[in-house]
């Protein structure tokens, strides 16, 4: 607050000018009818972003810290949120009476931070954002991503498959221990057992996993020479995995524990397998349907009869009705791919295409034109409906 330079009237009360504060929805970045767990959201982002601790000796980031911290402070809070909406910031000017809301000032924006953010021990969301591991040093193993390609016919019926990689597994020197065998644990100087150590940072006290041991509160006394301490080496693992029927491109399986080893008894990640379905030569994949384009005779669309389709399970009966036209569509119920997620399988539809004879015989032309002239085609080559329609244009 800066005061003017001049003395005012006995009778006038000081002028004043006063910095306009910074709308706390546009600092947190959501809209007036953000719900909680919206500001909550944008409120973990941002105290993420302006930490001093990510932001060393960058005073714009730590003012940027106290900024979002008191926003939330008051948005999280519905009576102090409504007040906020109603009287902005006067709401929570010092003095403020009834009508204005909670007079007085905030929290410090570190508690705030602590309580958002879980301080607690070890494993904790607050404990991570500090670079520690979990309280035992235990480290998870990372999860795999392994694209595999298979037919139309794999993915109807389902497939098992042997599939290698590479991958961090446990070493079989130490059993995964990371320690040369017949060597021994001792105790870590840098925690002297504790597994924690404790770090001052101005006013704000972080207690974090020993970076030395892991929080293990030991260290190995003689390392393994074939992981060095690490208790993980990169081999070549080979799995069998069993596919459903019904996956298409993109479909996603899980194989809990084919990922990588963990650290220091850290549970293993999981291998997820990514399905790629080659395109088929007569098939289309439309969901759980089957399309598929077949050519007749002319003959046949005209006086109608029966053909065999395929299917990807066999040959199937088709009966063509007399008359049919090029393009009509017919339905084979059930001879789709069955559903991943469903116990009815999809319909394969099958679109005729009528096949015009490109060369004729001098016989076959005679009766051609024989039957054009019974027919009445040789004085009405047109459909009639279309004729009625364009004859103005004539």
């Amino acid at each position: 607050m800066e005061a003017d330079d001049h003395e005012p009237p006995a009778n006038r009360l000081p002028i004043t000018r006063i910095m306009a504060k910074e709308d706390y929805y546009e600092l947190l970045g959501v809209s007036r009818g953000a719900s909680e767990e919206e500001i909550k959201k944008a409120y973990r982002k941002k105290a993420v972003q302006y930490h001093p601790d990510k932001n060393p000796g960058n005073k714009q980031a730590e003012e940027m810290f106290k900024k979002v911290s008191e926003a939330y402070e008051v948005l999280q809070d519905a009576d102090k949120r409504a007040a906020y909406d109603r009287y902005g910031h006067a709401a929570f000017a010092q003095g403020a009476g009834p009508r204005g809301g909670p007079a007085g000032g905030f929290h410090d924006p570190f508690d705030i931070f602590r309580e958002v953010f879980g301080g607690g021990g070890g494993g904790s969301i607050f404990e991570e954002f500090f670079g520690g591991s979990g309280g035992d040093g235990s480290h998870d193993g990372s999860d795999l991503r392994y694209d595999i390609e298979i037919t139309l016919e794999e993915a109807a019926r389902g497939v098992e498959k042997e599939i290698s990689f590479r991958k961090l597994a446990p070493c079989d020197h130490c059993g995964g221990s990371g320690a040369e065998p017949g060597s021994k644990r001792v105790t870590c100087p840098t925690c002297r057992g504790a597994g924690q150590v404790t770090t001052s940072r101005g006013f704000f006290t972080v207690r974090q996993v020993c970076p030395a041991c892991h929080g293990t509160g030991t260290r190995i006394e003689k390392p393994c020479r074939e992981c060095r301490g690490e208790g993980r080496v990169n081999r070549t693992a080979k799995i069998n995995v069993r596919i459903p029927p019904g996956v298409d491109t993109g479909s996603k399986l899980r194989s809990a524990g084919n990922g990588e080893a963990g650290v220091y008894g850290g549970r293993p990640g999981d291998l997820y397998l990514v399905i790629h379905v080659k395109e088929h030569e007569i098939f289309e994949r439309q969901g759980d349907d089957l399309f598929c384009e077949i050519p007749i005779k002319f003959t046949l669309a005209a006086l109608g009869g029966t053909i065999e389709v395929p299917t990807l399970s066999g040959k199937a009966s088709l009966k063509i009705p007399p008359g049919t036209q090029t393009g009509t569509t017919f339905r084979l119920k059930g001879r789709g791919l069955p559903a991943l997620r469903s116990s009815h399988p999809g319909d394969q539809l099958v679109r005729v295409q009528v096949e015009v004879p490109v060369h004729l015989t001098a016989e076959q032309r005679r009766k051609l034109e024989d039957f054009a002239v019974a027919s009445g085609d040789a004085d009405e080559p047109v459909g009639r409906s279309f004729f009625e329609k364009a004859k103005k244009f004539f």
